[in-house]
């Protein structure tokens, strides 16, 4: 091999492995100055899980039952309070043959399932699931076997449905594909590629119709309403930005970006005391930028004979401490959340807050945790 392409794969792989690690650099944002920073040392539970990890976001009944999280092995769990447990609720796929055992499921979710973003239509109680293998699903009150809703949009299948939020006025179900062209597994694969196959749509349970209403989007994942309905939050992971597409006033049918991060933004909730709750799976750090300023550097590096998973994997848990942030309805940052004192928080999905707590989601983790505030 010549020395110039040892150099340029020597170059290469570290590019990945900084942006897959996401040292624990300086966070690269000026934190303002009204900024209340949370602290994990306040009183905060770990609500362990049993069998599977990753509980990705939340939901609450509308009776305020719950939460309720999907989870790595294709179930929905209910967590329940009195009981001090998880108690299985719904499943994804019927094929439930290899789902449970091991808590790294990344080899049978695209048999099992796996629920990522949920939503209860607060008008019937249907609960309505953005399965990144099986599409848009819905399951009644009772639980059981989801009962798939939506698999394609325009004819093109959905591979990686993720993030959705419901307008509880209209029932109208906004949600998101993050990829055409790669599954949930192959998210890496999103990341370097520069991937911009993702799409946000809109599901109309009235006359059972789906609509793109953007697409062309990098790695769109998380989703969330405003509370007067004008408008929707959309998280652009890759490129570290939320976006705001408006769907009523003037401005319908318009986007524009309404927050720009240091940081890979999951899923969005809004906060009942105003704002909205991003978590943040990783930092991002000057390498990342680099790496993503270049799609081809990523393009190359999955031709490379490195098995990336693996790799990504291995080097998860060097990832720095867990962080979410609570944006203005101007985009602005409130208050900063941070696992600063090492207990063990990482790869932060979603915050939901609710009488008084944070609950927090993750992708890795085998725990649910709940912080009082």
């Amino acid at each position: 091999m010549a020395m110039s392409s040892k150099l340029f794969l020597t170059a290469t792989i570290i590019a990945l492995t900084s942006s897959l690690i996401a040292i624990n650099h300086e966070f690269l944002y000026q934190r303002p100055s009204v900024v209340e920073k949370i602290s994990s040392g306040r009183e905060w539970e770990a609500l362990q899980l049993e069998g599977a990890i990753g509980p990705e976001s939340f939901a609450f009944h509308p009776l305020a039952r719950g939460p309720y999280a999907g989870i790595s092995d294709g179930r929905v769990v209910k967590w329940e309070e009195h009981e001090r447990r998880w108690i299985n609720f719904s499943f994804a796929s019927q094929e439930r043959d290899g789902c449970g055992g091991p808590r790294d499921h990344q080899h049978t979710e695209h048999i099992c399932g796996r629920p990522l973003g949920l939503c209860f239509d607060e008008s019937h109680g249907d609960l309505y699931i953005a399965d990144a293998y099986m599409g848009l699903l819905r399951v009644g009150t009772q639980g059981g076997l989801a009962t798939k809703i939506v698999t394609h949009a325009q004819g093109i299948p959905l591979r990686f449905t993720n993030g959705l939020d419901i307008d509880q006025s209209s029932g109208a179900i906004y949600f998101t594909d993050s990829s055409s062209q790669y599954q949930r597994r192959q998210y890496l694969s999103v990341v370097l590629s520069g991937d911009k196959s993702g799409r946000l749509m809109k599901y109309d349970p009235v006359n059972k119709q789906v609509r793109v209403l953007l697409s062309n989007l990098t790695f769109p994942n998380g989703v969330a309403l405003s509370k007067d309905g004008n408008f929707i939050l959309l998280a652009e992971t890759t490129r570290c930005r939320i976006l705001r597409y408006w769907i009523k006033t003037s401005k319908a049918g318009t986007v524009e970006v309404f927050a720009q991060l240091q940081g890979f933004p999951d899923n969005i909730k809004r906060s009942p005391r105003g704002g909205y709750w991003v978590g943040i799976n990783s930092r991002r750090e000057k390498l990342s930028e680099l790496l993503f300023s270049y799609p081809w550097i990523g393009n190359v590096l999955l031709k490379l004979p490195l098995d990336i998973a693996m790799l990504q994997s291995t080097l998860s848990k060097y990832r720095g401490s867990g962080l979410a942030v609570r944006l203005s309805e101007n985009g602005d940052i409130l208050e900063v959340f941070e696992d600063d004192d090492g207990d063990g928080l990482k790869s932060i999905s979603e915050v939901m807050e609710k009488d008084g707590r944070l609950w927090i989601g993750s992708i890795a983790l085998p725990f649910a945790g709940r912080y009082r505030i």
